[in-house]
């Protein structure tokens, strides 16, 4: 009856999130309370709800602050500089500006976001692709794979498989790291590669005509909140907030915390200012936090009324116990596919909890599965699902059409979630 009831629970999720039925907040708390309250747990309810909550409290209070933050160190402008430079650097030879567009979207991604790496990167680089002719679904492409790979610890992705499974997100990152620079090397590798094709077919191997200088612009707007004075303090106190935080000597909402203090405290001395900058990321900060609350009402409610380990002991029986070592594998080389399928709520506090229970009872550790599913699930896979905005923006930027970036991008965002999972198992990260 539990396992029946928590897979009605979980289809009837994944429909009204895949459809639209619901917004993901209202699903994932309107759902799991109503078949609680038809498994007859009552008022009891409520305490699997607070019990989720609280567990979810920390991964929350982290995302909310490393928003804050990096938002405020780049309204300063610590990025702009480093904008600068590289199209200083990568003049007019497409072998530095493609690997220059993938540098450039890699340290965009620091503050999380998918959208703003896009809407930054893109059009700083496109009137240099424009003007020299090179292909802008390299552009994409490459724009695309250095957000992917780039699943750091304040990303949703990682803030979602955290919260879902009730892991510290130190403990899933950190094995990761040597994983996440191979395919760092990967996507480099890539960019060269296709600079060199685009520099070999447009005969620029010396380069384009002199007095061709691309320079990054601001608005009115923009200039009123920078403060290039503080640049180094900046830069210093970013790589101190997340040295401590990889460490894990100190847990990341307290660090994020902290940063929030001296950002602000830095830059905007001023109360009305800090005001106005907390205000302005605000939104964004909320938005997801919400969405992670809920989440918390789903995962309470699902563990602690037995539906997941009910759904779990049905399914051991239709996985052979010799291939259970075979699954944290066989995720990984799925999670990128599965982006086209389910958005990342639905994956990952639908489907991702049923799987790592499952695992569990087979003797798989569920780190193992959480760190498969963010090789590649709404990692590499977000920018070309239809599932998710940033695929559409990242086309429209662009100015391809959508069909043409995915077939171009498809196949590279792919490997790279696929060389990844193969270190994974090299190195130890999980079995094979």
């Amino acid at each position: 009856m539990l396992a029946l009831l928590g897979f009605i629970t979980i289809v009837t999720l994944l429909a009204a999130i895949l459809t639209k039925k619901m917004s993901p907040l209202v699903a994932l708390i309107a759902i799991p309370i109503i078949a609680a309250l038809i498994g007859g747990f009552g008022l009891e309810t409520s305490k699997f709800i607070v019990s989720g909550i609280t567990s979810i409290a920390p991964v929350a209070g982290m995302f909310v602050f490393a928003i804050l933050f990096f938002g405020i160190v780049t309204d300063a402008g610590m990025l702009d500089p480093i904008i600068s430079a590289i199209l200083r650097i990568v003049g007019s030879r497409p072998t530095r500006i493609v690997p220059g567009t993938a540098l450039l979207a890699l340290l965009i991604h620091l503050d999380g976001s998918g959208a703003v790496t896009f809407l930054v990167t893109i059009p700083a680089m496109l009137p240099l692709y424009t003007r020299l002719g090179i292909d802008k679904r390299i552009l994409a492409c490459v724009a695309s794979l250095a957000a992917g790979v780039n699943f750091l610890p304040w990303t949703g992705p990682m803030i979602r498989a955290s919260a879902a499974l009730h892991i510290p997100v130190s403990d899933i990152f950190t094995p990761l790291i040597p994983v996440q620079i191979v395919g760092l090397v990967f996507v480099f590798s890539v960019a060269y590669y296709l600079g060199l094709k685009e520099e070999r077919r447009l005969g620029l191997t010396k380069g384009a005509p002199l007095g061709f200088v691309h320079t990054h612009e601001l608005s009115e707007a923009e200039k009123n909140i920078r403060r290039p004075q503080n640049f180094w303090i900046n830069i210093v106190l970013t790589v101190f907030v997340l040295g401590v935080m990889i460490s894990g000597k100190i847990d990341p909402v307290v660090m994020f915390m902290i940063g929030v203090v001296l950002a602000l405290m830095i830059n905007y001395r001023n109360a009305d200012m800090q005001r106005t900058r907390i205000d302005a990321h605000a939104k964004a900060a909320l938005l997801m936090a919400s969405i992670l609350f809920a989440a918390g009402v789903f995962t309470g409610i699902m563990t602690k009324s037995g539906m997941l380990s009910a759904m779990a002991k049905m399914a051991v029986g239709l996985v052979p116990p010799s291939m259970a070592s075979h699954i944290p594998a066989a995720l990984g080389l799925l999670s990128m596919p599965l982006s086209m399928v389910f958005d990342p709520d639905s994956f990952y506090f639908g489907v991702l909890p049923v799987i790592a229970e499952v695992g569990h009872m087979l003797g798989v550790q569920p780190l193992h599965v959480a760190q498969a599913a963010l090789l590649g699930q709404m990692t590499t896979g977000f920018p070309v699902s239809p599932l998710t905005p940033a695929t559409f923006l990242v086309a429209g930027l662009a100015g391809i059409d959508l069909a043409d970036h995915q077939k171009y991008t498809f196949k590279y965002l792919f490997a790279a979630s696929v060389i990844m999972t193969i270190t994974c198992v090299l190195i130890g990260v999980f079995p094979l």
